[in-house]
């Protein structure tokens, strides 16, 4: 696992893009309803793939239990640059690492790398509120979540 320090407060094109600055890494096989009328996968599936990624990562190592947790992540704000195509039947990885954390806020640094490449495919970010789930309403995030954040988090 790298280091998590990047060199500045604001992590660069270059850093997101690289393999490097994650530190966490889950497999995804494209599905063959991924990919659009141009052969590749559709635009707006590159966000199921950063969802995936962070709630992967919140359940295995935060212990978010989705259908009962009294406190849950709503997606507030989320955006995708695109560096090359992916296409079924690629195997493709998210890389994942947390850019800032606050009181009841994460935002996750989010990219996606063709099975063994070291540069991304897109690379964008995904973030979430954590609300009360009986009234949606922003709560401080769990300490065990904010601690496996916390283990991910980019240190400037």
């Amino acid at each position: 696992m790298p280091t998590n320090t990047v060199s500045t407060n604001k992590v660069s094109t270059s850093k997101n893009q690289s393999r490097e600055n994650y530190f966490v890494f889950n497999d995804i096989t494209t599905r063959w309803s991924d990919n659009d009328v141009y052969g590749h996968v559709n635009n707006v599936t590159y966000y199921s793939y950063f969802d995936t990624a962070a709630n992967n990562y919140l359940i295995e190592k935060g212990g978010l239990d989705i259908e009962n947790s009294p406190v849950i992540g709503f997606v507030v704000n989320s955006g995708c640059n695109y560096n090359s195509a992916i296409a079924y039947p690629d195997k493709i990885e998210t890389g994942l690492r947390v850019d800032k954390l606050g009181n009841s806020s994460v935002q996750y640094g989010v990219a996606i790398f063709k099975k063994g490449m070291d540069e991304a495919c897109a690379h964008g970010h995904f973030v979430h509120v954590f609300v009360s789930r009986k009234t949606n309403k922003s709560v401080p995030i769990p300490e065990k979540i904010r601690t496996a954040l916390q283990a991910i988090l980019v240190k400037n």
